[in-house]
């Protein structure tokens, strides 16, 4: 079903939303930011940006096979995301996906992102 539709909720509401959750992840109120992120996937299921930033609430809260899911689907809509990429490496790495988890950092250290590239190595080196 198509809530976005069904419930009439324009691009501009969407925005106002995530506005709202991202400013209760500068808050540190990650539970409630997962409330509003999570009806952002609902709402609006094609975007990476949603997708990825669920995944990395979930990811901060401990729930790795949760931020695994969201963040897989962040990297299918696109597979240039490269936070998606960086922040589905530390969850593979912190559930014990070691080798997994390296393939997936070994990917960026490339990237021309200097910050992902940056946290890339620092992982390799922590990991290895």
């Amino acid at each position: 079903m198509d809530w976005k539709e069904y419930l009439e909720i324009s691009d501009e509401n969407l925005d106002d939303l995530r506005l709202v959750g991202y400013s209760y992840i500068k808050q540190g109120c990650f539970d409630i930011a997962i409330v509003f992120f999570d009806a952002l996937v609902i709402l609006n299921p094609e975007s990476s940006y949603d997708l990825q930033t669920l995944g990395s609430l979930y990811l901060q809260k401990g729930k790795y096979v949760n931020s695994l899911k969201y963040l897989d689907k962040a990297i299918d809509l696109d597979p240039n995301n490269f936070f998606a990429m960086l922040n589905r490496a530390r969850a593979l790495l912190s559930i014990g996906y070691v080798k997994q988890g390296l393939n997936q950092t070994r990917s960026l250290i490339t990237c021309k992102d200097k910050i992902i590239a940056e946290q890339a190595t620092a992982l390799i080196e922590a990991y290895s």
